[in-house]
């Protein structure tokens, strides 16, 4: 009989994800049930133990799919795992091989049977940002330039990013009207849910770091009467990869910003860096060893690798990168020189490897490490609200700084459909 050692849940509005972790491959079967909806998985071959016993106790109440979970033995040597649904939901069911600190795991996702569209998202947390900027004196990155139109939904309310001599040559004629939009940034939060990324010496989790940096960034970047930010993980919960390029090319962004806190044998190495894809191999032995452990980030979270993403895939194949990495470059060069005020710089250039995060084809995309979490100096320093608030403050510095310079004058014509 196999022996459930471990079972998790994580809820999250994105999906929710149950898992069940044992010495060996867990037999499985699973079906709907209707009147009132249920899901149903058969587990056989397994020992209703206490780790079984208690997932019903692991299940948070504000879970917006699960609503009960009973857990009994149906038949000799089949334990029956019965899931209450709150809503219509699109389940998978896959074992995962051992990964990372993880033995065998079958894992459960429960998503919505209706995606959630991440642009309407924005605009339900934002009802009215069109009236918050009529009332706003304007803000922008460039010098002051004309006030800002009102856009027609469901376009996003926008805001003009022009380079100066075309606003002055456009002064001297007449005036005509400009449809204008909001800069949007997609920040993506390190790791998540299964995938706890680095630990420090005293225990830090690179996921939680990640995710207070990435939550203190989007609130000053909102506070930006011009830009808004779109958050590609708000919570404890695992996203692939390529769903997280997926996610930021759904909302139109326009800047990706993947945050880090860095991990290396040596607890003396320190400092912050930044890094932009790279066609043609990394830039350093040490950029490509971190993008391979990076990479390596939907094993141990766990990806059901029989579904594919056909539009991000497409997208891949058929657009070149080389233009959108010299805008990257551009980013994390401008990111780069403001966190040298906060933390000592590991590296004073932009480093380049590939990393399967930062390859949406059509938005300036880095990966910032914020500090080196094996670095236990640093790894206090990462807990610390104020530190958090000077990164979070740095890396919009860096994003304005750029998008002074080189502003998004149109959505490009592949922006997500």
């Amino acid at each position: 009989m196999e022996k459930v050692v471990a079972a998790r849940v994580w809820p999250a509005q994105e999906y929710t994800r149950v898992t069940l972790e044992s010495a060996r491959s867990l037999r499985h079967q699973m079906f709907f049930v209707e009147n009132p909806d249920r899901l149903v998985v058969d587990l056989e071959g397994v020992e209703l133990n206490d780790e079984l016993r208690g997932l019903p106790s692991k299940l948070a109440a504000d879970d917006p799919y699960i609503a009960a979970v009973r857990v009994g033995l149906n038949r000799p040597n089949v334990v029956r795992v019965v899931f209450d649904l709150r809503t219509q939901v699109k389940p998978s069911l896959f074992p995962l091989p051992p990964a990372g600190e993880y033995r065998h795991r079958l894992v459960l996702d429960l998503h919505p049977a209706k995606p959630i569209d991440p642009l309407m998202a924005l605009l339900k947390s934002d009802p009215d940002p069109i009236a918050e900027m009529a009332q706003a004196p304007l803000v922008v990155i460039t010098p002051p330039v004309a006030e800002v139109a009102k856009a027609e939904l469901p376009e996003l309310p926008v805001v003009r990013l022009e380079p100066p001599a075309k606003r002055e040559a456009a002064s001297r004629g007449p005036a005509k009207p400009v449809k204008e939009r909001l800069v949007i940034i997609a920040i993506d939060a390190g790791h998540g849910g299964e995938d706890p990324g680095a630990r420090g010496r005293h225990g830090t989790r690179e996921k939680d770091v990640t995710l207070a940096i990435a939550r203190r960034l989007k609130s000053a970047i909102d506070k930006e009467p011009n830009m808004r930010a779109v958050m590609v993980r708000d919570g404890d919960y695992f996203i692939p990869l390529g769903q997280r390029v997926s996610k930021a090319r759904r909302t139109n962004a326009d800047v990706f910003v993947s945050i880090h806190a860095d991990a290396w044998v040596k607890p003396d190495v320190k400092g912050s860096s930044v890094f932009a894809l790279s066609e043609r191999g990394a830039t350093t032995a040490a950029a490509r060893w971190l993008a391979k452990k990076e990479n390596e980030s939907d094993l141990i979270g766990g990806v059901n690798l029989d579904v594919r993403d056909p539009v991000l895939a497409r997208t891949l194949l058929d657009l070149s990168l080389t233009a959108t990495i010299n805008d990257s470059l551009k980013l994390g060069k401008a990111v780069l020189s403001e966190l040298g005020d906060v933390n000592s710089l590991h590296k004073s250039a932009v480093e380049q490897a590939g990393f399967a995060v930062l390859k949406a084809p059509d938005i300036p995309s880095i990966l910032v490490e914020t500090a080196f979490i094996s670095n236990p100096e640093e790894e206090k320093r990462l807990k610390d609200g104020a530190y958090q608030e000077k990164m979070a403050a740095a890396i919009l510095g860096g994003i304005k700084r750029y998008l002074a310079q080189n502003p998004p004058l149109a959505r490009s014509k592949y922006a997500a459909n």
